[in-house]
């Protein structure tokens, strides 16, 4: 089993574009929002992690674009840790509509974990723990 977080956001206003439909570039933010909030209920908290001399800067990113969210819309964030490896881990979103009948977006980010230098370094142990542990060792 892997670790899946679950978030829900409204389309605000200024998430849209002339054509009334949200703006790809805030699907991208959205996966942010979930990955945070996964992170946290895992026992990350990302700040925390930056304070220990630790970033996660995103090396490569996806999204495949199926339909349009609108203003007003409630969109479900599903977020899961899909992969750690020695120096680097790996979340793959989906984002539904509110009902969780479409998907309207899907996509993945990499990371890196580097150090205040920017070089990569190996996974710290006590977050390799607490991933373990909330995925019950299955990545």
């Amino acid at each position: 089993m892997k670790k899946k977080g679950e978030f829900r956001v409204r389309v605000i206003y200024a998430d849209t574009d002339a054509m009334g439909i949200v703006y790809h570039a805030n699907y991208i933010k959205w996966f942010e929002v979930g990955r945070a909030e996964l992170m946290r209920e895992v026992g990350i908290v990302y700040s925390e992690l930056e304070a220990a001399g630790y970033n996660l800067p995103v090396t490569k990113m996806g999204c495949h674009y199926l339909l349009p969210a609108r203003y007003d819309d409630v969109l479900v964030i599903e977020t899961e840790i899909t992969s750690i490896k020695r120096a680097s881990v790996r979340f793959d979103y989906v984002i539904r509509d509110e009902k969780k009948e479409q998907i309207l977006a899907e996509g993945f980010t990499l990371h890196p974990f580097t150090n205040n230098e920017g070089k990569i370094v190996r996974v710290p142990h006590y977050i390799l723990d607490k991933i373990n542990e909330a995925t019950k060792g299955d990545l």
